[in-house]
């Protein structure tokens, strides 16, 4: 696959901007979304949706920051 374009280029980073001035809403829709699968599922798969949603969190919380899921010298998250 090729690398990309600029148009490419302009809407992830419409993307990031979009999804970090809305975080709040992204992770209440991944809670929600969470809720519903382990509803039908009937919680045979807490750990896992609980698990999944987490990461997918976790990915929203890079992306909001710039940080594509890489490490671009912004430091590590060490606790200071």
């Amino acid at each position: 696959m090729a690398g990309m374009g600029f148009m490419d280029k302009l809407n992830v980073d419409k993307l990031k901007q979009t999804l970090s001035q809305n975080r709040d809403k992204v992770e209440m829709g991944l809670d929600k979304a969470a809720d519903a699968v382990d509803s039908l599922t009937k919680g045979k798969y807490s750990d896992k949706i609980d698990s999944g949603a987490d990461k997918a969190k976790d990915a929203l919380g890079k992306l909001g920051d710039g940080e594509d899921g890489k490490d671009q010298g912004k430091g590590a998250k060490s606790g200071s």
